[in-house]
């Protein structure tokens, strides 16, 4: 006799059918292409890249009889503090609020998709589509150009800086992935699960919070760190609007240290580099997490 199987073989009798296995949520369409590709990258990658950077200024010193290789990475050397102080800091600093907000707000739009109320689930569908597919730079543009430099309340002036419309405009972005991570963890989960809360006298809530959930946390955990990493290295384009993280800062120790042509590899460079060594642990811990949470079939 045939195994009748609901939501595989027959009607679903839930609103959750199941629409990914373990096995096409952890197989080749993962979406953690980016981590992949990252943590595949050679560490002797970053060896050869300084290397390259070591030896740049030696090669414009012999075209225009600039500064020297000791002066570049001795004009390097005083702007460290500096560009790490002052810079990346806060280039960690944003991108940790971002992730927080964006992450509280998009799991929130997540459930919201999978909501029984129609009208919240499309309209949840909708804030999430809209915020997915919008360049990241234009809803930073978009947010810059039109937050206040101040709010005042009473007599109270509380300053919105630059930084802190940085972090509202990517987290718009950030919040609708996080929702997508949350519905597709949530209608991974078979619709068995559901059916013996029901058998249960679970109400939706209960079966939610204390049966679904707890099984989607490992499920979400290595793309939302996927999408941590992601957001770091996208970080750097606030500099655009004038928002004082690394990049921006690097320009200006350019700028203070005369312009000089040799300059550019070398700090551009250790900018390069800084990032690196950040992110590519992530992506390696990240596709660890992913192996070891995957369930064998």
């Amino acid at each position: 006799m045939k195994a009748v199987i609901p939501g595989v073989t027959t009607k679903a009798t839930t609103d959750l059918p199941v629409l990914h296995s373990h096995k096409t949520l952890y197989g080749a369409p993962s979406g953690l292409e980016f981590s992949h590709w990252l943590a595949n990258i050679s560490p002797w990658t970053l060896f050869l890249m300084l290397a390259a950077v070591a030896l740049w200024p030696i090669t414009v010193l012999a075209q225009d009889g600039g500064v020297t290789t000791l002066d570049a990475f001795k004009a390097l050397w005083r702007w460290l503090p500096f560009l790490i102080g002052n810079g990346f800091v806060m280039t960690i600093v944003i991108s940790f609020l971002t992730m927080l907000i964006g992450t509280v707000l998009g799991v929130f739009l997540g459930l919201g998709q999978i909501s029984p109320n129609s009208f919240i689930a499309r309209f949840s569908w909708f804030i999430t589509q809209v915020f997915r597919n919008s360049p990241w730079l234009v809803l930073l543009f978009i947010v810059m150009l039109s937050f206040p430099f101040e709010i005042q309340i009473g007599d109270t002036i509380i300053p919105v800086p630059d930084w802190m419309k940085a972090v509202i405009g990517l987290a718009l972005p950030i919040m609708a992935n996080i929702s997508e991570i949350v519905r597709g963890a949530i209608n991974s989960v078979p619709t068995a699960q559901w059916e013996a809360s029901e058998s249960l006298a679970f109400s939706r809530h209960q079966t939610l919070f204390k049966v679904i959930l707890p099984q989607c946390f490992k499920r979400m955990i290595p793309p939302w760190m996927n999408w941590y990493a992601i957001l770091t290295m996208a970080t750097p384009i606030v500099s655009i609007l004038g928002v004082e993280e690394v990049l921006n800062l690097t320009r200006q120790a350019i700028e203070a240290e005369d312009n000089h042509p040799e300059l550019l590899v070398p700090f551009y460079g250790f900018v390069l580099a800084i990032f690196f060594l950040y992110s590519y642990p992530i992506a390696r811990f990240t596709v660890r997490l992913e192996k070891r949470f995957a369930l064998k079939q």
